[in-house]
Order: C-alpha cells, then structure tokens, then sequence
C-alpha cells in the first residue's frame, strides 16, 4: 500500500502541515504511525483530505464536512453521506443564490451612482 508523510500532503494540497494535523484532531485523517512515531497516511487519507478541502472552497463548516465524511464511515453504502451531502448542498445554494442577488444589487447601485456622479462632473 502506498503511504504519504505529511509534507507530501501538505506540498500535494499546498497546506501547511499544521493545517493537515489539525484535521487528523478533528477526525478527519486517520494516519498511522511508522516505528519511529512519523505520521504515515493512506491513499484513503488523501481522498478524503481533498474531500475537506473541496468542501473548505464551496464554503461548508469544518463540522458538516467531518459529519460528511464520518458518514461514509457509519454506512459503507454511501447513501447516508449522499443525502446528508444533498441537504448541506442545496443550503449552500440556497445562500450562494442569495449573495449573488445581493451582488447585482451592490453592483446596479455603485452603476446607478458612477453614472450620477459622471453626469455631476460633466454640469
């Protein structure tokens, strides 16, 4: 079985390395221990590291991510992580759909004042 210490993760994700033992205390990486006491991770631990991290970029909690995870755990199948993955998605969405209409809002406002303020300078 291949097996990764954690600076090949770390330069892999572009984390720190602190960054990847703080997950391991959350429970998200499970790596196990050479003789010497080195941390030793598996390709599984790479998966699911990139798993949190893409999760950490859509803009999940560290806590529903690792309830995402753990979840493939409880149930092999993958239908509990799906359908829990499923709900925190479409909240998501729901709040990334809000900050967009926000956004055109800002930006149809700062557009409405460039223009007032354009129209002012020309007078």
């Amino acid at each position: 079985m291949l097996m990764y210490s954690i600076s090949d993760l770390a330069e892999e994700f572009g984390v720190t390395t602190r960054t990847i033992r703080y997950y391991e205390e959350l429970g998200l990486l499970n790596p196990e221990r050479s003789e010497g006491g080195r941390r030793l991770y598996s390709s599984s631990d790479l998966a699911r590291l990139k798993l949190v991290l893409r999760g950490k970029r859509f803009g999940f909690s560290l806590e529903e991510i690792r309830e995402m995870v753990l979840l493939f755990d409880e149930d092999r199948t993958g239908e509990k992580q799906l359908k829990r993955t499923i709900e925190y998605g479409e909240e998501k969405l729901a709040e990334v759909n809000e900050r967009i209409c926000e956004l055109v809002e800002i930006r149809e406002e700062i557009e409405r004042l460039m223009k007032d303020f354009k129209r002012r300078l020309m007078e």
